[in-house]
């Protein structure tokens, strides 16, 4: 973070400090002022401001709720009050309209916040503890295709809006060297494999990860008419003496390590490297906490960690890039280069064996 902490007074200090104390409150004060249509209604009437009277109209909630949750606001930054009528501030303005900020509050909300009440739990058993609120897997990963309705939408939709935006940017620079073979490790829905199909008409794409995502992304890719240039290959990458496929012009592993613990990742990547030739080439995106541009960047990606403490599997976390380095160094692979700025934040690691 750009700032230095002491450079703050101790009423400001003080200040911060109650914001993070009433901080479970007031976030779902600002998605119920988002979810039961105030601030829509506010940005509606963003000129002439909205008498109480009318909000309760259009909303259909009582004086009491609209009241406490339009002072909840105020004191948040949300709404603000102007002879009697109420307006919504540009803070507002993104928790209504902005899909990033759209996409945390409901990966916090439907994914993360009844579980996340177990975080000491988790962190002295080093086990996703407040994954048991939905369902009895060791990690999140099993029980994705099981989650209710509204988790499973706002996890793939989190997880979706962060690598889409650099899939296209990483497109072009992966096939710079026209593989025709190409392993996708972690695969999930098939997103990028897509990608790779419609991007190149001689690439063929093989989905290595679970047995239930496996099927779920190769369903989808024959769906789109790709089922001739694509395969699966189900693994437990957790399972060190599962090998992986050898072969393969490129390895690709998206938002993917940031999964597991560093043993982990060093297992997988020496396993990777096993099945490499001289001519491959490992390519990992993640988005990396110390390479952000912008502090809000940094909160975010520092904070996910915390989901993967408590909900994904006890001990991953969000890397700091010389973390991930050191691990990809010890799996015996060479980092050739470390593209930055991809996306939404993101990095993109050239990995080669010698």
């Amino acid at each position: 973070m750009s700032r230095e902490p002491d450079s703050k007074s101790a009423l400001q200090c003080r200040s911060d400090a109650q914001k993070i104390a009433f901080g479970p409150v007031v976030f779902h004060a600002a998605r119920l002022l988002r979810d039961m249509g105030i601030l829509a209604f506010l940005a509606r009437n963003r000129h002439e401001g909205s008498a109480r009277d009318d909000i309760m109209r259009e909303t259909g909630l009582s004086e009491y709720a609209v009241r406490v949750l339009l002072e909840s606001g105020m004191v948040s930054d949300l709404v603000y009050e102007k002879d009697g009528r109420f307006f919504m501030t540009k803070t507002g303005h993104f928790v209504l309209n902005d899909p990033m900020t759209r996409v945390n509050m409901d990966f916090v909300n439907d994914v993360c916040y009844h579980g996340i009440a177990r975080l000491e739990q988790a962190l002295r058993e080093q086990r996703p503890a407040g994954l048991e609120v939905f369902g009895d897997w060791p990690t999140i990963y099993e029980g994705l295709p099981e989650l209710p309705d509204a988790a499973q939408r706002s996890w793939y939709a989190f997880d979706h809006y962060y690598s889409d935006a650099s899939f296209a940017q990483c497109l072009p620079i992966m096939f710079e060297s026209r593989p025709a073979k190409l392993l996708d490790v972690g695969g999930n829905t098939g997103r990028w494999a897509l990608m790779c199909l419609n991007h190149s008409p001689k690439v063929h794409v093989t989905i290595m990860d679970l047995p239930k995502q496996v099927s779920r992304a190769l369903a989808n890719i024959r769906e789109q008419g790709f089922g001739d240039r694509a395969g699966g290959h189900p693994a437990n990458l957790l399972d060190h003496a599962q090998a992986f496929p050898a072969g393969y012009d490129v390895i690709w592993m998206s938002q993917l390590l940031d999964c597991f613990g560093e043993e982990d990742i060093v297992g997988i990547l020496t396993r990777a490297r096993a099945a490499m030739s001289d001519q491959a080439r490992l390519y990992i995106l993640e988005t990396f906490w110390d390479r952000q541009r912008y502090d809000a960047a940094t909160y975010c990606v520092v904070n996910t960690s915390l989901y993967f403490t408590c909900m994904a599997n006890g001990n991953s976390r969000m890397y700091h890039s010389a973390d991930m380095i050191r691990c990809v160094e010890q799996a015996g692979l060479i980092v050739d280069a470390g593209i930055d700025d991809l996306g939404i934040g993101h990095t993109l690691l050239v990995c080669r064996t010698s």
